[in-house]
């Protein structure tokens, strides 16, 4: 199985206070240890940066995201974005522009995402966006 892990599970999972008990910080952690596909995109890497306190901490993300594939969104991505946030827009769903491009990133490649961010489940409901569950192990 290949993941994109979405912001907030890698900021659950870079938190030395975070829960280690939470599913999607355990599957993020067995992916990586097993050697699974994990991969990030470059705004995901953008939003860890801004959060983090401190040069070390900031070093710390950097060295961890060096050996991920980064994935970096074309043109078309950006247009099939905007239809996705204007289909779910059209649906009742607020999907912000990041996650509309995220969710683009996941259905291009068929990734699943791992995330915690429930605007993305309402997504699912309209797209063929496969999302982890707990119960899918």
């Amino acid at each position: 199985m290949s993941f994109f892990v979405d912001t907030s599970v890698w900021s659950l999972a870079l938190r030395r206070d975070a829960d280690p008990d939470l599913p999607e910080v355990r599957r993020l952690r067995r992916a990586l240890a097993d050697r699974e596909a994990v991969v990030t995109s470059g705004i995901v890497l953008q939003e860890l940066l801004q959060g983090v306190r401190g040069p070390k901490g900031r070093a710390a993300i950097l060295e961890r995201f060096s050996a991920l594939p980064l994935l970096v969104p074309d043109r078309q991505d950006h247009v099939e974005a905007a239809d996705i946030r204007n289909r779910c827009r059209r649906r009742g769903v607020q999907l912000g522009t990041i996650d509309a491009l995220l969710v683009r990133l996941c259905l291009r490649r068929e990734l699943v995402l791992l995330t915690t961010d429930r605007d993305f489940d309402h997504a699912s409901r309209h797209l063929p966006l496969r999302l982890w569950r707990p119960a899918s192990e």
